[in-house]
């Protein structure tokens, strides 16, 4: 700074001591310019520019229309074709089934992603992907979400799983159940991490509403990588076959690891997790099928956990008799029977909502009512491995043991069950362990809960099929019981065999030691002579019996042990 000063200094003095004809040599200035007109002052009215007219209210009204037109209508009608063509119905379409007609609201319509690079920045538009809101089904609030596949593929981005946040928080604090139609291609990989945080804020969101709302999942899409966890903390799943997938790594990636080719269905479709896996509760062959019985579960379901199940008027006499029972459980416990049909003879006019129908064939888990009052039934099937319990069947009843718990639906047990299934794979997967999930959800449950034991109920799996020991309300039991360790013919083999090795004709003794002990710790009246069966009951009473008893136990109470949570035998 000092040099800049001295320099400036310096130049002063020549400036000062130039000679006097260089200054008269200096060319006269030019004169200065004609200065400008002044500009006209504002205030003259004549020279203001004329003012911009204001935008209308009904201009503004119009505009919206239009807007929200376009939103509707969505990303353009060759993207609408295109998920025609593939065989799916648009987002709008699968609310417009699910709800009352004209009852949808939405939420957030407009909002756009804010995400840049990659092209996102010029790729804004309305809703995101994702159309949220709330209607009502039956008349009974009802909010939903549903992938737009036609926007993005129906990937999850930052503002996206923020609409999905908003509406889950929605749900639980109004105590209303939650559907969610998933129809995506998987977290928006433009956007990076914030796509998988969104992720992270739905499962929270789940875990949290568990046992609080019910939560449905509806998969009518690919639903592949993190998101597939979503569905698998819900309640219910539903799959839609030939255009619903579900998997956490796809099919090229399983043929470089393991070499295994197959195509999507092969590994996540519906059938294979209706079957085989167990992931999804129901398949369908078309979207209209399904959501008409997404509608049909609701109606069995209260809307949040402080709540009754909805109660209906019922034409089907509750003392109604159900005499026909004699004719369809046959008497020799060997042979087999469809406890379905038991159950159509028994629930009001025949009509139940069965659980996972087809997978774990040897339980049948249904929601139905009995005198107009919802009810839910797990019942051992003597036509699948003659009713056995193993470590599929197990897992089945235990999740809706649990399910009927959170919700305050009364649980019916039906009883025809040999035991547990024996063998070296049964013992090496566990069967221990999954045995005592179902027992663990049975002692935890605090609704009213009913005993019926129609035929044989031996071993352990008597005590896990709510018996009394373990907290049933009431047991009854029908004149055909069999109450046992084991079955005779074990029973007689194993207390007996010196006697029956030391006789001169064991087949003999054998058959005899069986009458006897049959005779002895068999007979019908056994259990209930010991105060384990509350009353022997003709088949023909069945229905009067339990819907007394279901009525009596309507203000049952029940407090558990304070505790944060029980450590389930998972």
């Amino acid at each position: 700074m000092t040099a800049v000063v001295e320099e400036t200094a310096a130049e002063i003095p020549r400036v000062l001591e130039t000679p006097e004809r260089e200054q008269r040599q200096t060319p006269a200035p030019e004169p200065a310019p004609e200065p400008a007109p002044e500009p006209a002052r504002e205030s003259d009215p004549a020279q203001r520019p004329a003012p911009v007219p204001p935008v209308s209210v009904r201009e503004r009204v119009e505009e919206l229309r239009r807007l929200r037109d376009e939103v509707e209508a969505g990303p353009g009608e060759s993207a609408t074709r295109a998920q025609h063509d593939r065989g799916k119905l648009t987002a709008r379409e699968r609310i417009e089934l699910l709800l009352d007609e004209g009852s949808f609201t939405e939420t957030e319509r407009l909002r756009r992603h804010r995400a840049t690079g990659f092209g996102l920045e010029a790729r804004r538009p309305h809703t995101d992907g994702v159309i949220t809101g709330w209607g009502t089904v039956d008349g009974r609030p009802v909010f939903v979400y549903a992938h737009d596949f036609r926007i993005f593929g129906g990937a999850l981005g930052e503002s996206h799983a923020a609409k999905i946040h908003k509406l889950m928080d929605l749900a639980e604090a109004s105590g209303a159940p939650l559907v969610s139609l998933c129809d995506g291609a998987g977290a928006r990989i433009q956007e990076g991490v914030t796509a998988l945080a969104g992720y992270g804020g739905i499962f929270s969101r789940n875990a949290l509403s568990s046992g609080v709302i019910p939560q449905i999942s509806v998969i009518l899409g690919p639903c592949a990588g993190g998101a597939a966890y979503s569905p698998a903390l819900t309640d219910f799943t539903f799959m839609v076959r030939g255009v619903a997938q579900m998997f956490i790594t796809g099919p090229d990636v399983v043929q470089a690891v393991t070499g295994e080719r197959m195509t999507m269905d092969e590994l996540g479709g519906a059938d294979v997790h209706a079957s085989v896996s167990g992931v999804s509760a129901f398949a369908y062959d078309d979207e209209v099928t399904c959501l008409e019985d997404v509608r049909h579960l609701l109606s069995f379901l209260p809307s949040n956990n402080r709540q009754a199940p909805p109660a209906v008027p019922c034409d089907d006499p509750a003392d109604r008799r159900t005499d026909r029972l004699v004719d369809l459980v046959p008497g020799d416990p060997t042979q087999g029977y469809d406890v379905r049909a038991v159950i159509e003879e028994i629930v009001d006019d025949g009509d139940y909502f069965e659980i996972q129908p087809d997978w774990a064939h040897n339980v049948v888990c249904a929601l139905t009512r009995i005198d107009g009052r919802v009810v839910g039934i797990v019942a051992n099937q003597p036509l699948a491995c003659a009713g056995v319990l193993d470590i599929k069947a197990s897992e089945k009843a235990a999740r809706f043991v649990s399910l009927c718990d959170a919700f305050n639906i009364p649980l019916v047990t039906m009883l025809d069950v040999p035991g547990f299934l024996p063998g070296v794979e049964q013992e090496h997967n566990g069967i221990i362990r999954h045995g005592a999930k179902l027992l663990y959800a049975y002692c935890n449950a605090t609704v009213p809960r009913i005993q019926l034991i129609m035929r044989k109920a031996y071993g352990g799996a008597y005590i896990v099929m709510d018996s009394r020991s373990v907290g049933a309300d009431l047991s009854f039991a029908w004149p055909t019981n069999e109450v046992a360790v084991m079955g005779a013919e074990g029973a007689a083999n194993v207390i007996f065999r010196r006697r029956i090795a030391a006789a001169d004709d064991p087949a003999a003794m054998r058959e005899q030691m069986v009458r006897e002990y049959r005779a002895e710790l068999m007979h019908p009246y056994y259990a209930a002579e010991r105060g384990l069966v509350d009353d022997v009951i003709e088949p023909g009473e069945t229905r009067a019996v339990l819907a007394g008893a279901l009525a009596m136990l309507r203000t049952k109470h029940r407090a558990l042990p304070q505790r944060k949570h029980g450590i389930t035998p998972l």
